[in-house]
């Protein structure tokens, strides 16, 4: 059997899946909206409804096991509300304790940094907030570890909820440009 695989931008408001639970979630977007995917297409880890960005999928299972191990790196861009500080930065980067699915535990180390410049993303399909509010600011966070909305109860732990999250990197792949929405199909994932 030859397998299938896909880079994809997802947008903001999608579900990181391909069929709905009619129960639940009668009017959420879902990805096979997007485009025409293979049966047995899946998503390699997932972003929330919330988020947007790099997603991989594909039709082979090992491939996702591999991608969801702790050994590839994810980056993710949050905009943040506030201005983030050094100190904010340096406890992101030892580690800070979060709830997960009510237990908590304590985040791995990973590579945080302030980003001096806004990262020029499209406007969102749904508007975050005006100037009115306060001033944001965007953290890029590097991490080998996935649990639940991990990024957003990082930054919530150190005073700075995220307003906005972009995962622009999985492994050596990036979302270089690809525009929300878009799908490309790949031979194969070179993520080292």
């Amino acid at each position: 059997m030859t397998h299938r695989h896909f880079i994809i931008h997802k947008p903001y408001g999608y579900l990181s899946q391909f069929v709905r639970d009619p129960k639940k979630q009668k009017k959420k977007k879902l990805l096979a909206e997007l485009h025409e995917f293979p049966t047995g297409t899946m998503a390699i880890g997932r972003l929330d409804e919330d988020s947007e960005g790099l997603l991989l999928l594909t039709t082979d299972g090992k491939i996702s096991e591999f991608v969801r191990s702790n050994s590839i790196e994810k980056e993710y861009y949050a905009q943040v509300d506030g201005l983030i500080t050094g100190e904010a930065v340096e406890k992101l980067q030892q580690g800070v304790e979060v709830s997960i699915e009510g237990v908590q535990y304590i985040t791995r180390p990973c590579v945080a940094k302030i980003m001096e410049q806004d990262p020029g993303f499209p406007e969102r399909s749904r508007k975050i907030r005006d100037d009115r509010h306060g001033p944001t600011s965007w953290v890029s966070i590097t991490l080998t570890e996935g649990k639940f909305r991990q990024v957003r109860k990082m930054t919530a732990a150190v005073g700075f909820p995220t307003l906005r999250l972009v995962r622009v990197r999985i492994g050596a792949l990036l979302l270089n440009g690809l525009q929300t929405g878009a799908v490309k199909e790949v031979d194969t994932f070179h993520l080292t």
